[in-house]
């Protein structure tokens, strides 16, 4: 598997992140992993931001933290700059009249 630089900085980021909050909430990494149901191997993982964890790890972890609102941002739609210059300049199509003269 090839590793994205950019990719395994975010994910740095991220297990920064993720432990910031843990400690906040006073929790131990054995109590976040049976929290979480995974090991404390996989929190650790997460933690040092190892591209190995599960996205649905990941997931559960943001549910606990009442964070996952943060992950239906990912790959959100976004209209680009061609898209908008498309759409201001034509106007849209209208329906035609289903009526016949």
């Amino acid at each position: 598997m090839r590793k994205v630089v950019e990719a395994a900085e975010v994910l740095l980021a991220l297990g920064r992140r993720l432990r910031a909050a843990r400690l906040a909430r006073n929790d131990t990494m054995t109590t976040f992993a049976e929290r979480l149901g995974v090991s404390d191997q996989t929190v650790r993982a997460m933690e040092q931001g190892l591209s190995t964890v599960q996205i649905g790890t990941w997931a559960s972890a943001l549910w606990i933290l009442d964070d996952l609102a943060s992950l239906e941002r990912v790959l959100e739609p976004r209209e680009s700059l061609i898209d908008r210059a498309r759409s201001e300049r034509s106007p849209g199509r209208q329906r035609a009249s289903k009526r016949r003269s």
